[in-house]
């Protein structure tokens, strides 16, 4: 360790610096290098599930995750040291700075490089999941204004369920809907050019009834560039209403049509190119309920799937744009549960109480990947498969398949109180941001799990 940062001092007195320079791995020593212009130290902690990094020292004291304030082109040593035996690191790829990795319970590991660029940077654990984990933070060098963000947030709220019909006779009655193309928020410190219905991805959850006779009018934003339109797979009719609703910016077109079926149907934007329209966030589901309405549940949540093409690999900061490319070859860079990459997990919270029995209205834009829907820790009571309600339901069922354009609808009763994680059981698809999460209160009447021992986040769940 003495030789190392002798080495470093030598460079630094020639005028030189590496971009990066990883000390190894030591234990229980977290002195601050004599060479380095500014030290913080980080250790690594679980907190409420999570796997995060806890200041240590100075001003960053017990803060989660700090930002990290630099001068520009000063020296900075980040020591990180390990506080729960699991395997970490910490990388700050913007400035080649990445150490080793730490194994035992109370190592430390230092990284020290050169801040010689302004601006808002990452650093993170770079252990497969850990980041998405909670394991990521700032790193601001220089003079840097916080700017604003003027991108909408256009991710859908799974509550938005609308109303039952309960018990009522069939009605005539209208849906509104308008297309808009919007900067929208897709992460923290980038967005995308969506394209949308009513400014959410997805569309509004529709609920109507078997038998209504339904007026639908589309309009197109004035500010629109595209032409957009509307299909409906709940509609028996040319297109599913697309042949008749190809709307240019600024008008508007209308179409009737009676719901002679029950279920829970996807609607998307059918203009050329079709996949193009839906990948930008064109899709979402309306529900055609059964004479009678649906059983009563304790809550009811509306969650869609969906992809994005982008030039920029994931987890690139600022605009994405649209890859033609990787859209025709099927390989997104994004994937979403309501529109963007934390709906489920930052945005919104959904909440149930042991005892209750939970719905979920699920559903995939696509255009391309077919889901396996699961929530982990439960088992689902009763799947309306390919969202058919008329069909006997399926019943404890722990994944179920879901085609882009295809929807279920899923029961099931929350036991024991923690946090349920929902995902793609493709679960490679959780790293590029396809995740949500129901959190649960209350006590476990039925003993259905127990253990003295604290939850990891390292099992992944």
């Amino acid at each position: 360790m003495k030789k190392s940062v002798l080495l470093l001092a030598i460079s630094l007195a020639l005028g030189a610096v590496p971009q990066a320079f990883a000390q190894h791995e030591s234990h229980g020593s977290t002195n601050v290098s004599p060479v380095a212009d500014v030290s913080f130290t980080l250790r690594t902690q679980i907190a409420d599930g999570r796997l995060v990094f806890v200041g240590e020292a100075g001003p960053i004291t017990g803060q989660v995750d700090p930002d990290l304030h630099v001068p520009e082109g000063k020296v900075v040593q980040i020591t990180l040291v390990n506080s729960d035996g699991a395997l970490h690191d910490i990388t700050v790829p913007d400035f080649g700075a990445k150490s080793d990795q730490l194994s035992g319970k109370g190592a430390a590991t230092t990284i020290v490089f050169r801040a010689n660029k302004a601006g808002t940077f990452e650093y993170f654990c770079s252990l497969p999941g850990h980041k998405a984990a909670g394991m990521v933070g700032k790193l601001i060098v220089g003079d840097v204004k916080q700017e604003t963000s003027t991108a909408a947030d256009i991710s859908q709220d799974p509550h938005a369920v609308g109303t039952d019909v309960g018990a009522r006779a069939p009605k005539n009655l209208s849906i509104n809907l308008t297309t808009h193309e919007v900067e929208g928020r897709l992460s923290d410190g980038s967005t995308y050019r969506y394209w949308t219905f009513d400014n959410k991805v997805p569309g509004p959850f529709l609920r109507i009834r078997l038998g209504d006779t339904v007026n639908v009018n589309l309009s197109n934003a004035p500010d629109s560039v595209n032409i957009h339109s509307i299909d409906f797979h709940a509609v028996t009719g040319p297109g599913g209403g697309a042949a008749v609703t190809q709307v240019a910016p600024g008008q508007t077109k209308s179409f009737t049509f009676k719901a002679l079926n029950p279920g829970l149907y996807v609607y998307h934007c059918a203009t050329p190119m079709v996949a193009h329209h839906i990948s930008n966030g064109m899709y979402g589901m309306i529900l055609v309920e059964p004479a009678g309405g649906l059983p009563k549940v304790d809550r009811e949540f509306y969650v869609m799937q969906g992809e994005l093409y982008t030039a920029q690999k994931h987890g690139s900061k600022g605009l994405q744009e649209f890859s033609l490319d990787k859209l025709l070859d099927e390989k997104p860079e994004h994937l979403t549960f309501n529109g963007s990459m934390d709906a489920l997990t930052k945005t919104f919270r959904m909440e149930a109480k042991t005892g209750e029995t939970v719905r979920i209205f699920f559903g995939v834009g696509g255009p391309n990947l077919t889901s396996s829907f699961h929530v982990i820790g439960e088992v689902f009571d009763r799947v309306y498969n390919l969202a058919s309600l008329t069909s006997p339901p399926l019943t404890n069922v722990q994944t179920t398949l879901v085609p882009p354009g295809g929807a279920t609808m899923v029961e099931f009763k929350v036991d024991h109180p923690g946090k349920y994680i929902l995902v793609d059981h493709a679960l490679s698809r959780l790293e590029k941001g396809l995740v949500g999460f129901l959190y649960v209160t209350g006590d476990d009447k039925t003993e259905a799990f127990h253990s003295e021992t604290p939850m990891d986040p390292n099992s992944g769940h």
